[in-house]
Parts: structure tokens; sequence; C-alpha cells
């Protein structure tokens, strides 16, 4: 038996500080809550789920964990600093000086920062 197409995805975002993290993803990138219990606090992603799960000695990987297509990177950018994310810049890497890399070609503009627990979120425009 294989996935069917009508399989939702759900993603795990692991945190050593649950209540720091929901306000993150709450309050700061503006998910909303669809479920709390004690294992996890459940977001309506996009129609995926993700599951905000306490973790307490998580160690943040190098490599992002979720990532989101937006129409307009730089204004999705903007709003976000706005609330006080910081874009990541990677030496030698060729981003712009606001954080944005863009893909031979021009297919596709990304960047990425960090949540409070320094898992790697990104933003993609294609």
């Amino acid at each position: 038996m294989s996935l069917s197409a009508a399989a939702k995805a759900v993603t795990f975002i692991l945190t050593r500080d649950r209540d720091r993290a929901m306000a993150y993803y709450s309050d700061v990138l503006g998910l909303r809550v669809a479920h709390v219990d004690d294992f996890a606090v459940v977001y309506d992603v996009g129609g995926a789920i993700m599951r905000l799960t306490t973790i307490p000695d998580h160690t943040p990987g190098p490599h992002p964990v979720l990532g989101w297509m937006v129409d307009d990177i730089a204004a999705t950018m903007t709003a976000l600093r706005a609330k006080g994310v910081t874009f990541n810049i990677y030496d030698g890497f060729g981003q712009d000086a606001e954080g944005v890399w863009t893909a031979p070609g021009g297919a596709a503009k990304v960047s990425w920062f960090n949540d409070p627990d320094g898992n790697l979120l990104s933003l993609t425009q294609s």
C-alpha cells in the first residue's frame, strides 16, 4: 500500500521550551493553533499539520525542518523582521544584503531564519 494524494502531511518541530516556541509560532509567525494537549501544540499549516513537541534535550540540526512557499519573499521578510525575526546570511553562499539567495537562472529565491530553539526555517518564492 502507498500513500494517497489525499493523505495529509504532518511535520514535527521539536522544542525545549513549549511556551516560548508556542508564542513564536503563534504570535510572530501567525500560525493558527488547531489543538493543544499534553503531547503537542498542533498547528494547521496550509492544510498540513505541524506538531510542536517538547523534547527537553533537543539539539537542532543544521538543515531546514520547515519552510513556506510565499508569493513575495521581500514583503514577507519585511513583515517578519518587524516582528523581530532575523534572517541568516551564510558566508560564501551568494545571498543579497537582505539574506535572499537566488537560484541559478532565477527560478527561486530562498531565505532562512531560526526559531527560538535554533530550528532552521525557510521562505521560498518561485
